[in-house]
């Protein structure tokens, strides 16, 4: 059997399509099941949830009490009557072969303990049509080939993976603690402990893109602020994309100290120019490589300064959450604040 475990607060808008897109799958050659963990929704959610549990007996749904999305993770896996576990989200929708895919790779992979494919985005508004640009673009969001597409292979990570039960009671489930990256967590762990990943741009999903620049920028401030604590958690930096951005905002940093030192006559006269010129040249290079990422992504000219826009929202969101998680984990030996922990959506 096979079990589809979904974290849902909420969801009264996009749960329905979820579902559907469930309902309407091609036959996998096995039994399969939906389990939907909701998080206490007040908007109707719950009602949603229960009319698709009277009407077929293959879509149930749990109460969360905890509420959060790795306690919903967890609570639908404890639950699970199948061999096979996928993770999707509540503003998820999935190809009508995503069950067969799933399955067949998961045989024909042996050596992996989790498969998984390509997951697109659906735009509301013209917003979050140039988010979902710069979110599938390499110069956004790094190498995740489950966001910008790819050739088939062993990867480092996968969204909406389809995971081996066994592999899961062996390694652990997800780490309660982890308000974001908690995927990426399991995954690491499931490397470590010597199975691979297997992505296959046939398995394919899409999901609702953020409307916001604002709700953008928090995002990937949880990123890159949580990604720090799973690298202490481990000791290890899970992969090497992620301190790029923080790494960039340092240059920039240090360069502009530099560059003002200079200004106000505190800087010697040998090295005159030298801020000046690191942080001119970093921006400029960031600059023309997101102006020709944006117009290659782009549908059109008018969507070129939204799409900039979004890189760097993702960039400085992340480098300053990196930044602060290294301060808050690493030299002050804090545990993760109240407002780390709040959702975005």
């Amino acid at each position: 059997m096979i079990t589809v475990v979904i974290p849902c607060l909420n969801e009264a808008s996009y749960i329905n399509a979820t579902l559907r897109s469930l309902e309407l799958q091609l036959d996998p050659g096995e039994d399969w099941e939906v389990i939907v963990a909701d998080g206490g929704s007040d908007d109707g959610t719950r009602d949603i949830l229960q009319d698709w549990a009277d009407r077929d007996q293959r879509f149930k749904w749990l109460d969360n009490v905890q509420r959060t999305t790795p306690f919903a993770l967890n609570l639908g896996i404890e639950n699970a009557l199948g061999s096979t576990v996928i993770i999707l989200g509540a503003h998820a929708e999935v190809n009508p072969d995503f069950l067969v895919r799933n399955a067949e790779l998961l045989k024909a992979h042996p050596e992996s303990g989790c498969v998984g494919g390509t997951v697109a985005q659906v735009h509301g508004s013209e917003i979050s049509k140039r988010i979902g640009a710069a979110m599938s673009s390499p110069f956004g969001v790094g190498d995740a080939r489950f966001r910008t597409g790819g050739i088939a292979g062993h990867v480092d990570t996968v969204a909406f993976g389809a995971y081996r039960k066994e592999v899961l009671d062996e390694i652990g489930y997800f780490d309660p603690v982890l308000t974001r990256n908690q995927d990426d967590e399991l995954n690491f762990r499931l490397l470590k402990s010597g199975w691979r990943i297997w992505f296959d741009p046939r398995i394919q999903s899409r999901y609702h893109v953020r409307s916001t620049y604002r709700n953008l920028l928090r995002q990937y401030t949880q990123y890159g602020y949580w990604k720090v604590f799973v690298n202490v958690k481990h000791g290890t930096v899970t992969t090497g994309r992620q301190v790029v951005p923080a790494l960039f905002l340092l240059v920039l940093a240090v360069a502009g100290i530099c560059w003002g030192m200079e200004v106000f006559g505190k800087w010697s006269e040998l090295w005159n120019g030298f801020g000046a010129s690191i942080f001119v040249t970093a921006v400029t290079l960031w600059g023309v490589i997101g102006l020709g990422s944006a117009i290659a992504g782009s549908q059109s000219f008018r969507d070129v300064p939204g799409i900039l826009k979004a890189y760097a929202v993702i960039h400085y969101g992340y480098g300053i959450g990196y930044w602060k998680g290294i301060l808050d984990f690493l030299i002050l030996r804090r545990q993760p604040g109240v407002k780390s922990a709040e959702l975005t959506r």
